[in-house]
């Protein structure tokens, strides 16, 4: 069976995405240390609140390096809402350095009718993605944040998906492994569920490979 640690800084919604992924087959482990990675097959990173808590509490339970080597490494990573905000390089809510995993930073909606940006909208594909497969083309999901992460022009090829809220921003990206959403499949209903199954099934098909010879 498929296993999923998911990263506890105290700024997740680790209930509602445990429930989750237990409801499409995969089993979870809570991480809050390094040694809690071992074993796993895939890694999320949720989030909810801001990055400079965020990244001082991963920086002290040992986490960042073993999550940064992790997605160096290639393996399936998912970054839900501030877990994909924390791949770029800064964020402009504290200024707070995060990841670096992908060139950019974390920048302020631009124009947005309302801050924070909460409720259902639309998540237009840019490309097809294994992460989407099942799932309606622009279909809605469920957003709760001020702030979203603004690919550099070399990492621009990342974006999987926008949203509209005022400005147009980034609300998916992918490369290989590499994951991330803006909003909460958790909270996204049938489409969320679907969404973290088709991660499980990446996950599962990635375990796979790896253990077959060359």
């Amino acid at each position: 069976m498929t296993r999923i640690a998911v990263v506890d800084y105290g700024a997740g919604n680790l209930v509602s995405i445990a429930q989750a992924l237990t409801a499409v087959g995969a089993t979870i482990t809570v991480a809050v240390r390094p040694a809690d990675l071992t074993g796993a097959d895939g890694l999320i990173m949720p989030g909810v609140g801001a990055a400079g808590p965020a990244m001082e509490r991963l920086r002290g339970q040992g986490l960042i390096e073993p999550i940064r080597e992790w997605i160096e490494a290639g393996r399936p990573f998912l970054g839900i809402c501030l877990g994909l905000q924390l791949l770029f390089e800064a964020s402009d809510e504290d200024s707070a350095d995060t990841f670096g995993v992908l060139a950019g930073r974390t920048v302020r909606l631009v124009s947005p009718p309302t801050l924070p940006h909460i409720g259902w909208n639309q998540v237009i594909r840019t490309r097809a993605h294994p992460l989407f497969e099942g799932i309606e083309p622009d279909a809605d999901f469920y957003f709760v944040h001020s702030y979203a992460g603004s690919p550099a022009e070399v990492h621009a090829n990342v974006v999987l998906a926008t949203t509209e809220h005022g400005g147009r921003f980034v609300s998916a990206i992918a490369r290989d492994q590499l994951l991330g959403v803006q909003f909460h499949p958790e909270r996204s209903g049938p489409d969320g569920l679907r969404l973290l199954g088709n991660f499980a099934a990446l996950v599962e098909a990635h375990a796979e490979a790896l253990q077959v010879p060359v």
